[in-house]
């Protein structure tokens, strides 16, 4: 266990950490392979525990990521559109779309917020933010909020785990990435029973008012 800590110290000093986690954060925008929040937090951890990597850059270092990821997400939805590509009609960001295309226009910032915590909606969000014409000047100051929120959160998350916990850095580390995706889920299911609840009150296409 003390060799398997040394060896994440070791790779939490290098200079290099920082621009991989910048370039992982901005994939993960668009294109889900590692769930960003699950390493920002991880780093967290790690941090609170030993001091290392430090949480002045990673803080920056993710925000300013995640900004620029959305921000892509966002030109590719206002430019390409949310149903040229097939990873656009099928799977979790299809029915991430169906869900909130009619709707970013509404509730933008509440879509902006919640979503940068739940993969395949906030790629959905930012599509949609872009295809249905949400002005740059509204999009940009909320994506940077909401990514400066999401880092704040997630490195908290976990420095709080490593903090406590800094006699057993994977311990702490393994929890704190729990606690995370335990959130995204969280606020993944209120999302959608909220949109359920709005949808049972809408009156169905066609129909007379009462």
């Amino acid at each position: 266990m003390d060799e398997v800590t040394r060896v994440l110290v070791d790779l939490a000093s290098s200079p290099w950490l920082y621009p991989a986690l910048f370039l992982l954060v901005v994939v993960d925008a668009f294109l889900v392979v590692l769930p960003s929040e699950t390493v920002v937090v991880a780093l967290g951890a790690l941090a609170g525990a030993t001091g290392e990597p430090s949480v002045l850059l990673l803080l920056p270092v993710a925000a300013a990521g995640a900004m620029l990821g959305d921000s892509l997400c966002y030109l590719i939805g206002r430019r390409v559109g949310i149903d040229r590509w097939a990873w656009q009609r099928r799977g979790p960001v299809a029915a991430a779309l169906a869900r909130v295309r009619t709707t970013v226009l509404l509730r933008p910032a509440v879509l902006i917020f919640t979503a940068r915590y739940i993969p395949y909606a906030r790629i959905a969000v930012n599509l949609s933010a872009g295809a249905v014409g949400l002005p740059v000047r509204r999009f940009l100051p909320l994506t940077a909020i909401a990514g400066t929120a999401w880092a704040v959160y997630n490195l908290s998350v976990g420095a709080l785990f490593g903090r406590v916990m800094s006699e057993t850095p994977l311990l702490a580390i393994g929890l704190s990435v729990v606690v995370a995706i335990t959130l995204g889920v969280t606020v993944d299911l209120i999302v959608q029973r909220v949109a359920a609840r709005r949808a049972d009150r809408s009156p169905a296409p066609g129909a007379d008012p009462a």
